[in-house]
Formats: structure tokens, sequence, C-alpha cells
């Protein structure tokens, strides 16, 4: 290949997208085994490459020149091969750096953990010393590398300002899982994540509902990648710019447009309307349920609703580590605190507010199948609903209306 990506697993990259924004050259991923690093490197059958876990540290060995900064970093994450000889950079150095500038995570005269001892950890390590942190502490389970345990990190460092998180856990599929206690951590100010899918990892989420600056990876990843670039074809790049531009666009095509609402508020009609003027596929949460068990009036007839809401919240975590879909929620999702949290690792929910009088009972959903029904239901479920939104729809105009409103994010 010419251009492109090395790691072990890399079905979670979002690496090809972005470079093939930044400039006019096919990026391909290749996934490698440890013991195939060396003669990959050493063929020098490539132009330049993007270097990921877990090979940050691996592909030194091999390089004929290393930048002084990648050199002080002890990290590699950028190989550029000019007429056979191997140069190797960190553009990461810089693409943390932008992310938690941009997060507003305060450094200087602060306390920091960084869980992780690999690559990435290394370079989280120069950025907190060059924005001036007080204390800078790596966190791992083994202790080892300079590094102090978790249980040591909750013992005695629970005084920390900032965690930055530089490990795999919580990255796509594992979505779910967070590598640290934040409850532990009363003095809080900021949390990093160098995970980029999901869009917002567990750690990213609880930090966000303590009211702290928090972000998830993807600026970080786009603003080395175009950093990369500039080693890449040897020319300056507007890097803020092409930066926030690309990363505008990935974050829209990669998050889900979640639609909740009453039973009758348009949400499978204005749905389809918002995946066909997207291109992106819709996904019916209720209709899910139904192809796999029956109709909804049956279910609850002979299980309860009990059953049915658990079968809902197993659709919805099949669903969250998805992206760039359209996902239509049954009435009642947003009655589970699971179901909100699972959706917002990758979605933003858009609230469907169709006024009562306009609701249309229905004979297959068994909790609105009168106008009476349907009007209490709305002023049971209408407080929820506004508090799980991260936007609010006016659901009494056209479908067409309603889409435009929810592609427009108003």
């Amino acid at each position: 290949m010419n251009y492109g990506l090395i790691g072990e697993k890399l079905p979670h990259s979002f690496s090809k997208e972005i470079h093939e924004k930044i400039a006019d050259y096919q990026y391909s991923l290749k996934e490698l085994k440890s013991s195939e690093v060396e003669n990959f490197i050493l063929s020098k059958n490539f132009k330049a490459i993007n270097v990921t876990i877990p090979y940050k540290q691996t592909v030194i060995p091999f390089l004929d020149e290393i930048a002084p900064e990648a050199q002080a970093i002890g990290a590699v994450n950028t190989i550029v091969n000019r007429d056979g000889v191997l140069y190797g950079y960190n553009t990461d150095f810089g693409g943390m750096r932008a992310l938690i500038e941009r997060t507003e995570v305060e450094l200087k005269y602060k306390k920091a953990l960084i869980l992780g001892t690999g690559g990435t950890s290394r370079t989280a390590r120069a950025v907190c010393e060059r924005l001036g942190a007080k204390e800078i502490l790596r966190v791992s389970r083994s202790g080892r590398e300079d590094s102090i345990t978790y249980e040591e990190a909750y013992a005695r460092h629970t005084d920390a300002d900032v965690i930055i998180n530089t490990t795999p856990c919580g990255m796509y599929p594992n979505i779910t899982d967070c590598p640290i206690d934040l409850d532990r951590f009363s003095k809080l100010s900021g949390v990093i994540d160098a995970v980029y899918n999901p869009l917002s990892t567990t750690l990213v989420l609880k930090a966000k509902e303590r009211g702290l600056n928090a972000a998830g990876g993807l600026y970080m990843l786009v603003a080395q990648a175009v950093l990369a670039a500039e080693h890449f074809m040897d020319k300056e790049l507007d890097v803020v710019k092409l930066t926030n531009q690309i990363y505008e666009e990935i974050y829209f095509s990669k998050r889900n447009i979640v639609l909740s609402g009453m039973p009758g508020s348009g949400k499978s009609t204005v749905g389809k309307l918002t995946a066909d003027q997207t291109g992106r596929e819709f996904i019916d949460t209720d209709a899910l349920i139904v192809d796999r068990t029956g109709e909804i009036t049956a279910i609850f007839a002979e299980h309860g609703e009990q059953y049915f809401r658990d079968l809902e919240t197993e659709v919805i975590r099949e669903l969250a580590p998805l992206n760039g879909k359209v996902i239509s929620l049954g009435g009642g999702a947003i009655l589970r605190d699971e179901n909100i949290d699972a959706l917002r690792h990758n979605g933003e929910i858009f609230f469907i507010d169709r006024s009562p009088e306009y609701l249309i009972p229905t004979d297959d959903r068994p909790l609105a199948d009168e106008k009476e029904k349907i009007e209490r239901l709305y002023h049971e479920r209408i407080d929820r609903y506004m508090a799980t939104a991260d936007y609010i729809i006016d659901g009494d105009c056209d479908p067409e209306d309603v889409a435009d409103s929810i592609i427009n994010g108003e």
C-alpha cells in the first residue's frame, strides 16, 4: 500500500475516512500480528503510514531517523519512507494537546492520572508536562513501567484533578466498559478519553453527568491525522481549519439520530424521511421486536409490559454500538435510564413533541389504543421526554418539516 494504518485490530477505525477527506490519496487499513511488524516495516513497501495500538513503540527499532519529539516521548505513530529511509514522528502529541485545549481541561498546576502505559500514555504524559501539570501519574493493572496500580490510585490519589484514559477500555464493541470508578475522585475537573469509537465512552458520559469538562478522542484522531498528512505530503496545511471541518463531518456522519416521542407522533414516518434525506439506514425498535417475537399487543397480553420492556432494552443495547443510523424508539423506551445511557454512546435524542389532540390511537399499541389513554399517557410522560431529549422538535407540522428540523438540529 502507499498510505495507510497498521495495528493489531482495526474494525473500529475511522482513519480511512478521515485521511481521504484531507487529501487525494488512497488510505488502507492493515492488521498485523506482532510477529509480522518487523518484516512489514523493513520491506518498506509503503510511502507513509500511521501506527496504532499496540505497535507505537514496537516500530521504533526499525526506523532510520526519529524526530526529537517522538524520541523524547518514546512512541511513533507516523512513518514516512523517503527514498528508502524511514523517518518516525509523533503527531499524537499535537492531537492530544488540541483535544485537551478544545475541551478546556486545565492542567497547569494540576494533578493528572493517565490510565495505561502504552505509546499513547507516553504522549499524554508529555502533553501534561508541556501544559504545566504539577504531578503526573500513570496507572496500570500491573503497576509496571513506572506506574501505580488502580488500587494505589484509589487509596492515595483520589485528589486527582484530571483523568486521561489511553487504554482501549470502553472501545467498540465493548462500549459499556469503564476503566476507572470516577465516583472515588471528588476533586476532578476534567476527563479526556483517547477512545473515539464510541463517540462518547462510558467514562466520558459519567464525567459529563457530573458536569465535568470531558470529551472522547475523535477530535484528537482528526487533528493527529491532519498533522500526519503534512508529513505524508511534505507540505503545510491549515491544521486548525481542516481539523475542525473534518471533525464536524465525521462526527455528524457517525452520530445516530435517535427519535423519541409518543405513539402516533409520526416517528416512523419522520424517521424514514430523515434516513432517505441523509443516506442513513432507518431502524425501528418496535418493528425489530415484532419481527423477532410477534405483535406487540400479543406480547402485552401473554407476557405483560415488563417482559416487553426487557425485550426493548435488549434491542437498544444491540443498536447502541452502531454508527450513523436513524433509530426510532418505542414510546416508552425513554422510561429506563439504561436505555438512555446506551443510546448516548453514539447518539443524540430528538423528541418529536406532537400535541395530544393530534395523536391518533392505534390498535397495535395497547397503552395508546384509545384517545383518553393516549392523552393521559402524554401528560404522564412529557417531563421524562423533555428531560431525556437533546433536541425538542415541534411535531405539529408536516412530517417533511419535522424531518428538516431534525436534520438541521433545530
